[in-house]
C-alpha cells in the first residue's frame, strides 16, 4: 500500500509522465482540479493527445458554451478551448496519452 497526499502533486495531476505523480504511465493522465469562480486557463491544444474534462461541481464556459455538474467535454487533438469557471468548480481531467510538452498555447 502507498499512501499519496494530492495536495503535494502539480496542479492536481496525479497519474502520469510527470514527477510528482501517485502512478507513472505514459498511457494517460488523471488530474483533479479546483477552481475559484472567475479563474481561467488559456486557450491550448494538444497535438498528441485526447483530453476529457468531467464536470464534477459547478458551471464552467468551453467552446463558447456553458457545462455543468455531469457533463464530460471530450477536446480532440488539434481542437483548442479555454476555459472560465463561472463559479467554484471541481473537474476531473483524462488526457491520454501522457506525453510530456504536448501543450500549445494558441
Amino acid at each position: 500500500m502507498k499512501l499519496h497526499k494530492l495536495d503535494d502533486m502539480i496542479k492536481g495531476w496525479f497519474v502520469g509522465h510527470f514527477t510528482p505523480t501517485a502512478h507513472t504511465t505514459s498511457d494517460f493522465e488523471v488530474g483533479v482540479k479546483y477552481y475559484r469562480q472567475g479563474e481561467s486557463e488559456a486557450a491550448h491544444h494538444h497535438k498528441q493527445a485526447v483530453e476529457l474534462t468531467v464536470i464534477v461541481s459547478g458551471r464552467v464556459i468551453m467552446f463558447g458554451r456553458e457545462f455543468v455538474a455531469g457533463d464530460i467535454v471530450t477536446v480532440e487533438r488539434g481542437e483548442s478551448t479555454a476555459f472560465v469557471a463561472l463559479e467554484d468548480t471541481v473537474t476531473v481531467v483524462v488526457k491520454t496519452p501522457s506525453v510530456p510538452a504536448d501543450k500549445f498555447v494558441d
